[in-house]
């Protein structure tokens, strides 16, 4: 059983609070930045991956909501919160996080500087968190049309992107580590927008590689599968979620979905991942899987 720190859950509950009536949504957090909540189906030997459909709590990010009722409710299920997860990728800010590592070993805020003078664009001023390890979280918000994936070191190393489906902690969260404060002078601001350069960065175009598999799923969704078969090891989901999310955005995604898990199965995913990560990309564009 966890240790409830009474006042912590208190401050995080009311930063959490603060933050919804932002317009982001927000989930409990344990000490370890985890969703405090454990998942109803942890036991369930049904393979299908529910995300709140069963309609009860612990369902990590996709529990996440603006309602004050609803908040209450999280966290009075979990008295042992004492920090909270703003979801990414959700309307009306579709918030993307720019995580500036310092774990690595690796000089993240030098690597982004380097990404900007090469591709000529410039970080407005944001919000900015400070984390307990010395790292940084910068608040940008995306497009309403396209989904940002979560990545690691993909952009830079020591860069990691929080985007549709992740969520990032927020300033008043209190961890095993340490306080997440919002940095002097930018918790006023609201998200920037991403700099189109960036943004470019963060939703790469297919590439085609392999030839042709499927003829009947057209050029467009040709281009989806290839970009899938060519993943590496460590993109495969990020790279399997953007393709089927292009993929309804431009309404072929139930006809792309076989030719998807194929590709998925191809560049080494179980057929279970690949499905549960297709109906993820048609929940969050809007469509049923």
């Amino acid at each position: 059983m966890a240790t409830i720190d009474r006042q912590a859950t208190t401050l995080a509950l009311a930063h959490a609070l603060s933050a919804a009536e932002r317009g982001l949504a927000v989930i409990p957090l344990s000490r370890t930045k985890l969703p405090a909540l454990r998942s109803p189906h942890r036991d369930d030997p049904d393979p299908h991956r529910c995300h709140g459909e069963c309609g009860r709590l612990g369902h990590g990010v996709y529990d996440a909501s603006t309602d004050p009722a609803r908040i209450r409710e999280l966290f009075a299920a979990a008295p042992w919160a004492t920090g909270y997860g703003i979801a990414c990728g959700l309307p009306p800010h579709h918030l993307i996080g720019i995580d500036l590592d310092t774990k690595t070993g690796t000089d993240s805020s030098t690597a982004l500087r380097e990404l900007a003078l090469r591709h000529l664009f410039t970080i407005p001023d944001t919000v900015v968190v400070l984390t307990p390890s010395g790292g940084r979280h910068l608040w940008l918000t995306g497009p309403s049309d396209a989904a940002v994936p979560n990545s690691a070191g993909r952009l830079a190393p020591g860069i990691d992107i929080r985007g549709a489906g992740g969520y990032l902690v927020g300033p008043g969260s209190r961890t095993e580590h340490g306080v997440y404060a919002t940095a002097p002078g930018t918790a006023h601001l609201a998200p920037a927008v991403c700099p189109p350069a960036l943004l470019r960065l963060l939703l790469p175009p297919p590439r085609p590689v392999h030839p042709a598999t499927h003829p009947s799923a057209g050029d467009h969704g040709q281009g989806l599968v290839q970009f899938v078969l060519a993943a590496h090891e460590g993109q495969r989901n990020t790279r399997l979620f953007w393709a089927a999310c292009r993929a309804y955005e431009n309404g072929i995604g139930p006809a792309l979905v076989a030719p998807l898990v194929d590709a998925a199965l191809n560049a080494g995913l179980s057929e279970r991942e690949a499905r549960a990560t297709i109906a993820s990309a048609a929940r969050m564009t809007g469509h049923r899987p």
